[in-house]
């Protein structure tokens, strides 16, 4: 999202403006009033005396609420005519208000003018930047403007009620008066969608009070919601924003899936996939667990209730298999997109046993384990059948839907990032490394539940069994002993697509290289190809493929680099997992403390500061966990004990987390935010000769 635009938002509910609070109709603007995946205002703009307004100042104190301080363009020896103040906030709603002050002489008569329109564009519409046209209809209700949007069963509505008397059109709304010097006016606007569409989540929004009443509500629900999570004690005010500025930013991304149901989960990031995700919200969640184990629960319970049952091709769907994506727009509605939901994505249905298995072990909570043990063995198994496409013991993926479904269904899901060295992108079948070990890591977890929770000991011999088979061949498929690496996939001939990428960093977090392997390939990771000194690169900088600005071919993504530093902690290169995770942390300061999606790959020699990428999501969901699961691999948390510390190298210096005490009675292992030390357990560790440190 550029940097210019400015995001309120709660949800899958957000408005997004210029700094001005205006927001600019156009193809190729993203500005615009969203509800699950529709745009409901794709223009609203405020005049004053037929005037465009400067900006002030901005204060931003949360994501739901800001304000705007403004004034009639004047020029440079004139005196400002009035004050204007915009004050907006979002909750299921779009609350607004505009007051004006005037401070001329006298009696002034003042006109104020809001320009309002819809396009009721779908979001992959506005993504894409060509929005058909379609016919919007309007009328006056009392003081409120209606614009409505139908098409056979799909149907849309705004309503923009104001607390004054308006004089309305089609194309907005005015209001004139008559203001003494030093004299105040104020209007309420409460925009709100509405849809007759099932699924959606529009049934029961309304209005709660004035712009300050939902303020306050809001603000003591995030308190409250914060509260709950470990205390960080550190000297450094940086880490303390940044630790603060994730857990805030993934409030801020919270759906609430089930309206009858206060949990919640994380969408994936604004603008574009404020939706759920299967990919982004199981390794979210997984970030996340020591501190907010409500979301992995939430996320586990409503992507089991959407796994696949039977087969079909548009939507990439297979038994077992686990979502990619779900939305709610005009053109899923109408069946021209297949995300109702979609599931081409290759790793999120192994994730899905990885988080289960995860958040046993932070919470014990037996009960979910096994209410949810159908749908984790026919994940399971679908890594045996469906997800192995010619039967050689790998998971692939190949897009069956050839119109518009994921070339690339791995967690660099852009057509350019799976590419040999020479830049010629491999055709697949493809199968990526670090799917292989997921799917390893998954089938080592499901035996640990088979055996502990399901009572099913043939289950678990045979995963185990299953998990060995899969890493003596992996190692023995992928290693490149000519680069020190193992290659970014295998291509559909079961040829090494030899990239050097960063996929190699997350094999250590699965745990399926051998020891000799991961020693070599924290080197590779290191070193300078890969290594920006803000992170790990996508891509090496010496592939022909790469770019420092391209999407997977050479930037540095926050949560691809906090899946490393747990791999790389894991096998017991602890100064190199202290090197990355201070590298990341470093550069939160030059974002606001709030880690991006996704950031340039130049080499910090070159740039001194991170260099943002364009269009990057902000805040996203696996990059506001980011410092979380590294805080949580520096020191080395686990679930038993009710705080850690660590003295950290450089000006962060000692860093303490601690979570309130167990109540009298409950178990550690069932408290929601237990925390303790060591990261990895004895269940997740390589097995056979192969074992990485235990």
């Amino acid at each position: 999202m550029p940097e210019e635009t400015l995001s309120v938002l709660d949800g899958s509910t957000f408005v997004l403006s210029d700094r001005r609070g205006d927001l600019i109709p156009g193809n190729g603007n993203e500005h615009g009033f969203f509800c699950d995946d529709t745009r409901f205002l794709s223009q609203w703009a405020l005049r004053v005396d037929d005037t465009p307004l400067d900006l002030l100042g901005l204060d931003q104190e949360a994501h739901f609420a800001s304000q705007f301080f403004l004034t009639p363009r004047v020029g440079t020896d004139d005196a400002a005519p009035c004050s204007v103040m915009r004050r907006r906030c979002v909750d299921r709603v779009w609350l607004e208000e505009i007051t004006i002050v005037s401070h001329r002489l006298g009696a002034s008569d003042i006109l104020v003018e809001l320009d309002v329109d819809s396009d009721f564009a779908d979001l992959f519409e506005v993504k894409a930047g060509s929005v058909a046209p379609r016919s919007v209809h309007w009328r006056a209700d009392g003081d409120a403007l209606v614009l409505e949007y139908a098409h056979e069963e799909f149907f849309r509505s705004v309503t923009i009620a104001s607390s004054r008397p308006a004089q309305i059109t089609r194309h907005g709304m005015a209001f004139s008066f008559v203001l003494e010097r030093g004299e105040q006016w104020t209007v309420a606007l409460n925009i709100t969608p509405r849809s007759a569409q099932p699924g959606t989540t529009f049934a029961g929004r309304a209005v709660h009070g004035s712009v300050d009443d939902v303020r306050r509500a809001k603000a003591l629900e995030l308190e409250e919601w914060l509260s709950d999570t470990p205390t960080l004690k550190t000297n450094d005010t940086g880490l303390a924003r940044t630790y603060r500025a994730s857990l805030t930013d993934l409030a801020a991304l919270r759906l609430q899936p089930d309206l009858g149901d206060p949990a919640t989960l994380p969408a994936a990031g604004l603008p574009w996939f404020m939706a759920l995700f299967g990919r982004d919200s199981l390794i979210t969640s997984f970030q996340a667990l020591p501190y907010l184990p409500e979301l992995a629960a939430t996320t586990l319970r409503v992507l089991a209730a959407r796994q696949a049952q039977a087969h079909d091709d548009f939507h990439e769907m297979e038994p077992g298999k686990i979502l990619h994506e779900l939305r709610f727009g005009e053109l899923t509605a109408t069946g021209r997109q297949p995300h109702s939901p979609y599931f081409g994505s290759a790793d999120s249905t192994p994730l899905f046993v990885i988080l289960l298995d995860e958040y046993h072990r932070w919470t014990g909570d037996d009960d979910l384990v096994r209410t949810l043990e159908p749908n984790a063995r026919a994940a399971l198994a679908w890594t045996e059948d469906g997800g192995d496409l010619d039967g050689d013991g790998y998971v692939e993926y190949f897009r069956r839907n050839q119109i518009n479904g994921l070339v690339n269904q791995c967690w660099k899901d852009s057509g350019e990032s799976i590419q040999f060295a020479d830049g010629t992108l491999a055709s697949g079948p493809i199968a990526t490394c670090e799917i292989q070990g997921y799917v390893f890591d998954a089938r080592r977890r499901g035996a640990r539940l088979a055996r502990e929770v399901w009572g099913d000991h043939a289950l678990a011999d045979r995963l185990d069994a299953l998990a060995g088979a899969l890493q003596e061949q992996f190692n023995a498929d992928y290693w490149m002993p000519e680069r020190g690496a193992h290659a970014i996939a295998l291509d559909g001939n079961k040829r090494q697509v030899d990239s050097l990428s960063s996929n190699i960093g997350q094999l250590l977090w699965s745990g399926i290289v051998g020891v000799d392997e991961a020693a070599t390939t924290v080197e590779r990771l290191l070193d300078t190809p890969l290594f920006s000194g803000w992170g790990v690169r996508t891509l090496s900088a010496r592939e022909a493929g790469y770019n420092p600005l391209g999407y997977h071919t050479g930037t540095v993504w926050p949560h691809d680099n906090s899946l490393i530093v747990a791999g790389l902690a894991r096998y017991g290169h602890v100064e190199a997992a202290t090197r990355l995770s201070s590298a990341i942390l470093a550069a939160a300061p030059h974002f606001e403390y709030r880690l991006p999606e996704v950031f340039a790959g130049y080499p910090a020699e070159l740039t001194s500061v991170p260099v943002a990428y364009p269009t990057a999501s902000r805040p996203q969901a696996w990059a506001a966990g980011t410092p979380l699961l590294l805080l949580t691999t520096l020191l080395e948390l686990e679930p038993a004990t009710g705080s850690a510390s660590v003295d950290l190298p450089g000006s962060i210096g000692a860093v303490a987390l601690s979570r309130k005490p167990t109540p009298a009675g409950a178990s550690p292992v069932s408290s929601p935010n237990g925390v303790a030390r060591k990261i990895a357990s004895p269940q997740r560790q390589p097995v056979g000769e192969r074992t990485g440190p235990s």
